[in-house]
């Protein structure tokens, strides 16, 4: 690894290959930078879902439109459906973000009136956005093309379209209801108090072609990841390349104090004998080994417990770990 002493001389934090590595290699801290208290990686992956669906269906219904209206006598012609089916959809996409948002402050309430009385306000607040947004873009697009746009508003035809938008909005909605109570429930489980390790089997088996291997825990310094694959070095000179992302890695080895200190490492903390902080933030560790590895200051919290042990002065001293 470009930043492990003994290995090719770099003394970049992130290796070139691992600059953007890909999102699902990285557990998702709750609450990053966003809208709405914080847009994770996992939000977009239910937007993205809310948009994959939506589109199928609009595309299914211009369709079917257009079957019906040559049935019928007229001619053919997707273009005028596919239009109207479009510029809801587009609006209903713009809208998940702010649906999430409403789902996730019904989940919190614990009274189910109040609970009712909120997903009444999110359909109503649905509709009304979305019958606006669609007429407004609707007649701004006709406007630019030369042509006029007549929604024909009247109380029929706002129930007409109200009606769809709660079948539409509670679908949707309870879709991520779903999704969102099954990722707290991750979360809180993860979170919960973890088995002692030595209640566990203390063993990691590894897949190595046809070969399974097993390897003690305590002979892990680092492992490392390396595109599709995880390297796990030993204190024997030893290296493992297994197919598998440092994410679910990370989660296996948790329990045996091996923690992320860098996108692309974790370190097995319990052989960590000093630890040098630098100017930017940035962190060497040392192993009982004699080898050293660079940390990156976005996982410092991972030394947290080291750091407070070490009483340290100044973020240039070095300090031993307990």
């Amino acid at each position: 690894m470009t930043d492990v002493k003994n290995a090719p001389e770099s003394r970049g934090v992130e290796p070139v290959w691992d600059q953007n590595p890909p999102a699902w290699d990285e557990t998702t801290r709750p609450g990053t930078s966003g809208l709405f208290g914080g847009i994770t990686g996992a939000d977009r992956l239910v937007y993205a879902g809310v948009a994959a669906v939506a589109l199928a269906i609009g595309g299914v219904n211009a369709l079917s439109t257009a079957d019906d209206i040559a049935r019928r006598g007229g001619p053919y012609d997707l273009r005028t459906p596919l239009f109207w089916e479009m510029t809801s959809i587009i609006v209903i996409i713009l809208l998940a973000p702010a649906l999430l948002a409403a789902v996730r402050r019904i989940r919190r309430e614990t009274s189910w009136l109040i609970r009712i009385a909120l997903i009444m306000a999110a359909i109503a607040a649905f509709s009304a956005v979305h019958i606006t947004g669609m007429v407004g873009l609707r007649k701004l697009v006709l406007w630019m093309l030369g042509g006029s746009y007549d929604f024909h508003f009247s109380l029929a035809t706002v129930l007409y379209e109200a009606r769809k938008d709660a079948v539409t909005c509670l679908l949707i909605g309870g879709g991520m209801w779903l999704i969102d109570s099954r990722r707290r429930a991750r979360t809180v489980a993860a979170a919960a108090p973890a088995t002692p390790a030595e209640a566990l089997p203390h063993m990691v088996w590894l897949r190595d072609g046809t070969t399974r291997i097993r390897i003690e825990p305590r002979e892990v310094i680092w492992v490392s990841s390396a595109g599709n694959y995880v390297e796990y070095s030993l204190a024997d000179g030893r290296n493992h390349l297994v197919r598998g992302t440092l994410a679910a890695t990370e989660t296996e080895l948790a329990r045996f104090n091996l923690a992320r200190v860098h996108r692309t490492r974790l370190a097995n903390l319990d052989r960590v004998t000093a630890v040098e902080l630098k100017p930017s933030g940035d962190f060497e560790l040392s192993f009982d080994t004699g080898q050293t590895a660079q940390g990156s200051r976005r996982y410092r919290n991972a030394i947290a417990a080291l750091e407070a042990k070490g009483n340290l002065q100044n973020p240039s001293n070095t300090y031993p770990a307990p």
